[in-house]
């Protein structure tokens, strides 16, 4: 069950610095603060569901989520991964359309729901903030169409050493480490990012395994070879 959170206010939140909501004025930020709502979602609950009309907008303030789609058979295709400070939600809110993904908590997370009179309010007022949420629409539409081009020329390999890279560049790595993701994926949580059965993930990750690239430990992935898996995927370090 959702519990209630002490809402933590804007003005204080240090996660503010890297959300879209850092430059708003002192009666934006007032204004979320009287309006918002704050809950604890504990590890694998859903935020909100897809054909579900949308509520507010989601503020993370602690935690990691993601945000995906279902398929006709019930596999998750994970579209992307959010963390303290981002927003999510707000595509369905802007086109007043139920939600055509979902989201869950990777971890307890606590997030804060700006309710989407209050949003709608800021986006008239605050020209930044409006020039804010089209870029994180054009980046939306843009990773989207990436992701076509991959699934359709990228073999799975390819696709699962971009799929770590992203992870290590979202989530960083465990403090004092170095090198262990921070953030904990089930096998299917990870097939569904690359987009690909579970059976291929598992051997692609075994032969990154015995090339001496990462290593595993349960749900914990440490990159011992940075630099090839970058080759690997194909990207620019």
């Amino acid at each position: 069950m959702t519990q209630q959170f002490k809402k933590p206010y804007c003005t204080e939140c240090e996660n503010r610095i890297n959300s879209i909501l850092r430059d708003l004025d002192g009666d934006g930020l007032h204004a979320l603060d009287a309006t918002k709502a704050c809950f604890v979602y504990r590890k694998g609950q859903t935020i909100f569901a897809e054909g579900i009309p949308p509520t507010g907008l989601f503020c993370i303030h602690e935690g990691k989520v993601k945000v995906f789609k279902t398929g006709s058979q019930g596999r998750e295709k994970i579209m992307r991964f959010a963390k303290s400070g981002d927003v999510i939600g707000y595509r369905s809110l802007i086109s007043g359309e139920p939600a055509t993904v979902s989201a869950a908590a990777l971890e307890d997370s606590v997030i804060c729901c700006i309710p989407r009179e209050t949003f709608f309010k800021l986006i008239k007022a605050d020209g930044g903030f409006s020039m804010r949420i089209i870029k994180l629409l054009t980046d939306e539409l843009a990773r989207a169409e990436e992701e076509i081009v991959h699934l359709a020329q990228k073999p799975v390999r390819e696709r699962l050493a971009e799929a770590l890279v992203i992870l290590r560049e979202t989530y960083g790595t465990e403090e004092g480490d170095g090198s262990t993701l921070d953030v904990r994926l089930t096998r299917e949580e990870l097939a569904g990012m690359v987009g690909t059965a579970i059976e291929t993930l598992v051997r692609t990750l075994g032969e990154f395994k015995r090339e001496g690239i990462i290593t595993t430990e349960k749900k914990k992935i440490r990159i011992l070879d940075l630099p090839t898996l970058l080759r690997i995927g194909n990207i620019q370090d």
